[in-house]
């Protein structure tokens, strides 16, 4: 049998060296699901900004010879997959850049934007964050055609009060629908405390149908699930997964890596250890695993 050539996703975000998110987890993750992970780091940390202190480079006024360089190879992808952006100029030649890619295609139809608006969480908008940033995101997922809000995201996306706990169902209905005033294709709303468990919301338009997906609460949260989690569903959709199915994967997984990572008390800061369960990230592997855990 013929080897088949992965398809190719450009992951644009920062890359920590300890900590266990953004780059660092996505590009292994990406792999893993048999996509070629092609990074633009945004900028370099020591560290994630969760300990006590960090070094970083910022690379923003890099993005734009590095994007420049890849269009004078002529290089070409079967998407895009934005995670935590730092500024409003990041966004800028980022959306420049989509904007030639899509120029240059004689049909985008196969061509995906993913986005995974990292700003906030509680209820609010992360610290060291531009006044316009939130603007400037706004504008920007009206491209995307999967966009993986938290709860707080989505609220700041549609300007929506931040609700009390639990959270009902019909509200999320209606915080699907503030969304798509901004024409994606589809919403995933990550991370939904309800009582003791936490779930993911999901409205695809060309289904119309709504799935909620919701497992038992039973550790804290930990840096760089999110990130994981994007990973996995962007490559296996990319891949051809449906949504829902690329949900319950990510989900799943997050679950295992959590609770081993629990169980071998690692400290929180550290992230999950995914590392022991990276072979795990073929959807009847995982399955499996699943299975014999609750066996």
């Amino acid at each position: 049998m013929k080897p088949v050539i992965p398809k190719k996703l450009a992951v644009v975000q920062d890359i920590s060296g300890f900590g266990r998110c953004s780059l660092s987890v996505a590009m292994p993750v990406i792999s893993a699901c048999k996509v070629q992970a092609c990074p633009i780091p945004t900028a370099v940390f020591s560290n994630h900004t969760g300990f006590s202190s960090f070094y970083k480079t910022d690379l923003t006024s890099s993005l734009p010879s590095f994007f420049e360089e890849w269009n004078t190879l002529d290089f070409h992808f079967d998407g895009i997959y934005c995670g935590y952006l730092g500024n409003t100029k990041q966004i800028q030649s980022i959306t420049s850049y989509i904007k030639e890619v899509k120029m240059q295609l004689s049909d985008s139809s196969n061509f995906y934007l993913f986005i995974d608006p990292v700003m906030g969480d509680h209820g609010k908008l992360y610290k060291g964050l531009p006044d316009d940033y939130l603007a400037a995101m706004k504008q920007f997922i009206s491209n995307a055609d999967i966009i993986t809000p938290n709860l707080t995201e989505a609220c700041l996306l549609t300007d929506t009060p931040y609700p009390d706990f639990p959270i009902s169902i019909d509200f999320l209905e209606a915080l699907i629908e503030k969304l798509f005033v901004y024409n994606v294709n589809a919403i995933v709303i990550t991370g939904i405390l309800r009582e003791q468990n936490i779930g993911n919301y999901i409205y695809e338009k060309k289904s119309a149908q709504h799935h909620f997906i919701e497992v038992p609460l039973k550790s804290h949260s930990r840096p760089g699930t999110g990130d994981i989690f994007a990973s996995i569903i962007f490559s296996s959709y990319i891949n051809g997964y449906p949504l829902l199915e690329c949900v319950k994967k990510a989900t799943d997984f997050i679950c295992i890596c959590t609770k081993a990572s629990d169980e071998a008390f690692v400290p929180i800061q550290e992230g999950v250890i995914f590392e022991n369960y990276i072979d795990l990230l073929n959807t009847s592997d995982l399955l499996k695993h699943q299975s014999s855990q609750m066996s």
